[in-house]
């Protein structure tokens, strides 16, 4: 039995999801976009068929690879203090260059979105018990960044110091 649709924020504002997350062995409801484990992915991929990573995926190269085809990539994260995920994105993102969308499901919280838009995710599945005007907030905790991330890559000292060099002194 698929999943229940919840709320999706996907580039910053709250979308419709046109996929659903199956759980492991479910049969796929026909004309509809899966999300399923990547083992069933890598079976069969196809446009309308997304995989879906476990945090203790071990991202090797070959797998990367194949994974620079699918529509979309939605890692899980089954309990909230599971960070594996922020890895996984990041991996996605700077070393082997996928450009599509990065999906976070499951444990997914408010307080966790920031960090997770920083490390590569540009598509939030939320918990049920999520407020969605909190969520579209949390997206801009911060208006600056000390580290570098997958939205800036250089740190805060490095921009300081050339935003300094384009500007006159102040006397």
């Amino acid at each position: 039995m698929p999943e229940q649709h919840r709320t999706l924020i996907a580039d910053r504002r709250v979308q419709h999801d046109d996929w659903v997350l199956l759980e492991e062995g479910a049969e796929r409801p026909a004309n509809t976009s899966v999300i399923v484990s990547v083992t069933e992915w890598l079976e069969a991929p196809s446009e309308n068929v997304a995989p879906l990573l476990s945090s203790d995926t071990e991202l090797t190269p070959e797998l990367a690879r194949q994974l620079l085809d699918a529509p979309l990539i939605a890692i899980d994260f089954p309990k909230f203090t599971d960070g594996r995920g922020y890895s996984i994105a990041r991996l996605l993102r700077e070393r082997y260059g996928y450009g599509g969308q990065i999906r976070a499901v499951g444990d997914v919280l408010i307080d966790q979105l920031f960090y997770m838009s920083r490390c590569g995710f540009d598509a939030f599945l939320l918990r049920e018990d999520q407020i969605v005007e909190d969520a579209l907030n949390a997206l801009d905790t911060f208006s600056r960044s000390y580290q570098p991330g997958t939205d800036t890559g250089e740190p805060l000292f490095r921009r300081r110091m050339r935003e300094a060099r384009r500007e006159p002194a102040v006397a």
